[in-house]
Formats: structure tokens, C-alpha cells, sequence
């Protein structure tokens, strides 16, 4: 699946909605606020999935 930057994604596994900030070295930038603080990674484009299609499917 492709993202583009400000796109609502998830985890496969589980957890917050992240919105993409960009890509780097063939991983997805992702933040998000935990309650706390804004938080940022990189992950796996196949380890994510649209949040938005998801809900669109429930």
C-alpha cells in the first residue's frame, strides 16, 4: 500500500492512529500524541495499514 504525507494509519498489530510526516530510507515516518507528548517513528509500509479504510470497511 502506498501513503502519502497526512494520511491516518495504524499498526497492524494494534494501537493509536499515527498521521505520516514522510518517508526515509524505505520507512514511514509516522507521529501521534500519546496523552503526553508527541511521539514519532518509522516503520514498514506492509506493518501498516489506512485508518481511514478500515473504518471505512466497518
Amino acid at each position: 500500500m502506498f501513503f502519502i504525507v497526512s494520511d491516518e494509519v495504524q499498526h497492524r498489530n494494534g494501537g493509536p492512529r499515527m498521521i505520516v510526516t514522510g518517508y526515509a530510507s524505505g520507512m514511514v515516518e509516522c507521529r501521534w500524541y500519546d496523552g503526553y507528548s508527541v511521539r514519532r517513528e518509522a516503520f514498514k509500509e506492509d506493518e501498516l495499514y489506512s485508518a481511514s479504510e478500515r473504518q471505512l470497511a466497518s
